[in-house]
């Protein structure tokens, strides 16, 4: 019985000793501090320049004169040159109608065919054609360092005649092109097409593919 009384006198003493603030710091719960925001690394300051997309002028007429070479598959290559009109649907899509004229020659014939395939031994070609276009790669050429000039790939085909000899053949065409804008309402043009028909050669119904390679100027309004 004494050793109780003098335990429980100790853990009166020992109570007694411990301060009633660090007590109730013990008993308080601890609260986590939120952990300080890092500091970007880099903190760019950039200036923000204005960038200028380029984009096919929005005149929708063009009239332009071209002129070229014109490879008949049977009746040589000769110089041909034409007019073309055109309207512009929207910036990608287009319709054109063309009209060109050149000189085809039966010589090569008249070597083994006493009077040739035509009445005499130069005629005159004519054809039309009435075509729609798209334009796939529309962009930007860079003449010099500072100066960019607008162009555009596109993709063409259509439908026409062809007119020499007296006679007519349909004729369906189909080629590419590009168009360099040195301004709004002019561009330089370059085309590769090829003119397809059938004819009667020497009693001898025949497909013929008739390349035309060509140049010129374009003026839109």
């Amino acid at each position: 019985m004494r050793i109780s009384f003098i335990a429980i006198g100790l853990l009166a003493l020992g109570f007694a000793a411990v301060p009633p603030v660090a007590l109730a710091a013990d008993a308080a719960p601890t609260q986590a501090e939120p952990p300080a925001a890092n500091p970007p690394v880099i903190d760019p300051e950039l200036d923000r320049r204005n960038v200028k997309v380029p984009h096919i002028p929005s005149n929708d007429f063009e009239v332009g004169l071209f002129t070229g070479t014109y490879a008949s598959e049977n009746f040589g290559s000769n110089i041909v040159g034409g007019l073309r009109l055109g309207y512009h649907i929207t910036e990608d899509v287009f319709v054109e109608g063309v009209y060109a004229q050149t000189r085809i020659s039966d010589e090569d014939f008249r070597q083994i065919l006493p009077g040739g395939i035509f009445t005499s031994p130069k005629q005159t070609l004519r054809y039309y054609d009435l075509s729609a276009g798209y334009n796939i790669l529309p962009g930007e050429i860079f003449l010099g360092r500072h100066i960019a000039k607008v162009t555009a790939v596109y993709l063409i085909a259509g439908l026409g005649s062809t007119e020499f000899a007296n006679q007519r053949h349909l004729t369906v065409n189909a080629g590419t092109g590009l168009r360099l804008f040195l301004r709004d309402w002019v561009a330089l043009q370059a085309d590769m097409r090829d003119h397809v028909y059938s004819m009667d050669l020497l009693g001898t119904r025949k497909t013929t593919q008739n390349l035309e390679f060509s140049g010129g100027v374009t003026f839109f309004f």
